[in-house]
């Protein structure tokens, strides 16, 4: 997967597990096209390794004992030019994975997942692709959340009325999970044009990804 004379993607790992950082920074370790900046025990060290090593993809345990991985991935992503969070978790649904994702995560995996997985995931985020579907989104928020009540769905709802007809059916499609091209297909549009469009509501709505239009969408309850 090593492209010639390609900088290879800078992962910082942070878990408060020796054990599991060791074998997260093994498993890496093994691709040609990634490189282990940084290990770190708790989320109160990210500010700072982040800083030092501008890692491009951190992967961020939820439950450390001092500063946890919700409250650092917040302040990570709130910062400017941020690199992307992938959450890790050993739980599929959970109001702690939820609020990451609400805060700009690029998504989730599940500690045990495959170490093929694991490399093909961190390629993915760091070429600007959630690796967590709309479609996982909405199962997860079905079992933590209690969708979009009380002024957290007149919020979504005020964000989207921001966007032309257009974008908004573009929204929408996203929020159920279509890609691309099968956003194409529906609204016969190019997906070159499906790309704009999605930019344009992630800049309009001030949002980081495609997974946070499918959690407004469904806060929305459009």
């Amino acid at each position: 997967m090593t492209t010639p004379g390609a900088r290879p993607v800078r992962v910082l790992i942070v878990d408060d597990d020796a054990l599991v950082r060791a074998g997260l920074s093994m498993i890496l370790g093994g691709a040609g096209d990634i490189a282990i900046v940084g290990e770190a025990g708790d989320g109160a060290e990210v500010p700072a390794m982040v800083a030092r090593h501008r890692p491009d993809v951190v992967l961020m345990d939820i439950r450390m004992p001092d500063v946890d991985g919700l409250t650092a991935t917040e302040a990570l992503r709130a910062a400017q030019s941020p690199p992307e969070v992938l959450v890790l978790t050993t739980f599929h649904a959970d109001a702690q994975v939820l609020r990451a994702l609400r805060a700009g995560a690029a998504g989730f995996l599940l500690k045990d997942i495959p170490p093929v997985e694991l490399v093909a995931a961190i390629r993915k985020v760091a070429a600007g692709e959630p690796i967590l579907s709309p479609a996982v989104t909405r199962q997860l928020i079905a079992h933590v959340s209690n969708g979009g009540a009380g002024g957290r769905a007149d919020r979504a709802r005020a964000l989207i009325g921001r966007l032309s007809e257009r974008e908004r059916e573009v929204a929408l499609a996203v929020g159920r999970g279509r890609s691309n091209a099968e956003i194409g297909r529906e609204l016969f549009m190019s997906v070159p044009t499906v790309k704009a469009h999605v930019s344009r509501i992630l800049t309009k709505l001030e949002l980081n990804n495609r997974v946070q239009v499918a959690l407004l969408v469904y806060d929305a309850s459009l």
